[in-house]
C-alpha cells in the first residue's frame, strides 16, 4: 500500500499484486494511511490496482480457526465503521472488481468512481451461505437504492460497473485511463469544503446507521 500526498490530497494505492485481500497487514497499512491523511490532508483517495479494487477478506486467515476469523472480521468491521464516519472526504477509485468486503468499502466511502470493463461488484454472502450481520446490513441499506436492496443484499446479484451506479455501489464510471484524473478532480472539489462542517454533517446524516454499526461492534467478542 503506497501513500502519496499532493496538493492536500492523500492518494492511497492498494496493491498486493493479487486481489487486494483484506488481512491484518492490509488493515494496519490502511489505518495508518487514514491516520496520516487526517493529520496532513483535506481529502483522501483509495485506489485499487488495475483491474481489482478488492476481493474482500483474506480467506487464508479464516483457515487458522474461529479465533483468527473473529479477530479479522472484527478489525474489518471496525475499519468500515471508521471509514463511514471519517472526517475527511473519501473518494474510492474503484479500478476493477469490488467483491464482498471490497464492495462494502465502496459503500463506506463518500464518492465512488468506477471504470468501464468486464468487472464485478457484488455482495456474495447469500450465494456462499453466509449471513449479513446487522452492521453490514445497516451500511448496505444506507447507501444502496431501495430498488436494489433485495437484489444486492439477499439475492447476491452480480453488477457490472454501469449497473453498480444504478444500484448505488458507485456514483459514476469512466474509462480506465481517466480514473486517476477524475478521482483527483473529485477529491480536489471536496477538499475545498470546510473540514469541520463536512465532518459534523457527515456524522449527523449517518448517525442512525453508525449507531447500529457501533452497537453491533460492542457485542462482538475480542480476540
Amino acid at each position: 500500500m503506497n501513500y502519496e500526498l499532493s496538493e492536500n490530497i492523500a492518494v492511497v494505492r492498494m496493491d498486493d499484486g493479487k486481489v487486494n485481500a483484506v488481512g491484518h497487514s492490509f488493515l494496519d497499512q490502511a489505518n495508518s494511511a487514514l491516520d496520516r491523511a487526517e493529520r496532513d490532508a483535506k481529502a483522501i483517495i483509495l485506489r485499487g490496482r488495475d483491474g481489482m479494487f478488492s476481493a474482500g477478506f483474506d480467506l487464508a486467515e479464516f483457515k487458522k480457526g474461529p479465533e483468527a476469523s473473529v479477530a479479522l472480521v472484527r478489525r474489518g468491521f471496525e475499519f468500515l465503521t471508521r471509514l463511514y464516519s471519517y472526517p475527511l472526504p473519501v473518494v474510492a477509485a474503484c479500478s476493477g472488481h469490488g467483491i464482498a468486503l471490497g464492495a462494502f468499502i465502496l459503500l463506506a466511502s463518500d464518492t465512488r468512481i468506477g471504470v468501464r470493463g468486464d468487472f464485478r461488484i457484488t455482495l456474495p454472502e447469500t450465494a456462499i451461505s453466509m449471513d449479513l450481520p446487522a452492521l453490514l446490513m445497516a451500511l448496505t441499506a444506507s447507501r444502496l437504492s431501495k430498488r436494489h436492496l433485495t437484489r444486492a443484499a439477499i439475492q447476491s446479484e452480480v453488477y457490472t460497473p454501469a449497473g453498480a451506479v444504478d444500484a448505488g455501489f458507485l456514483d459514476e464510471v469512466v474509462e480506465p485511463a481517466d480514473l486517476d484524473t477524475r478521482a483527483v478532480a473529485a477529491a480536489a472539489k471536496l477538499a475545498q469544503l470546510p473540514r469541520d462542517f463536512y465532518a459534523r454533517n457527515k456524522l449527523a446524516a449517518r448517525s442512525d446507521t453508525l449507531a447500529v454499526m457501533q452497537e453491533f461492534l460492542a457485542t462482538m467478542p475480542r480476540a
